[in-house]
């Protein structure tokens, strides 16, 4: 396991975490993936969700929480921090990444 955390997660986001991963009943082996993927409106994409480690993962743990991060996904993540709002108008994950270079309205979509 890794020590040095490339990412951050406020408590409003390790709260609600938590208490998916129990109404999901999601087993111990599981951690939450973070990460990217091709797509959405500009460019890239954020993966968030619980996810059994791979080969590839590197592994941190927030709060007692297990994360899981593929290695080559650190350089578009390092330094973000992920948040849960929940207003009248927006309720979810936010993401807060110093490495985009523009992002779109749906808050989910970044370019690097």
């Amino acid at each position: 396991m890794t020590t040095t955390q490339p990412i951050s997660l406020t408590s409003g986001a390790i709260k609600q975490l938590l208490r998916i991963k129990d109404e999901q009943q999601i087993s111990g082996d599981h951690g939450l993936r973070i990460g990217v993927k091709g797509g959405g409106c500009s460019g890239f994409t954020y993966v968030l969700g619980f996810d059994k480690k791979n080969e590839s993962d590197d592994e941190y743990e927030i709060e007692g929480l297990k994360v899981f991060m593929e290695k080559s996904h650190a350089i578009y993540l390092l330094g973000m921090e992920v948040d849960w709002v929940e207003g009248l108008d927006n309720r979810g994950f936010t993401f807060n990444n110093p490495n985009a270079s523009s992002t779109c309205g749906c808050g989910t979509s970044f370019s690097a």
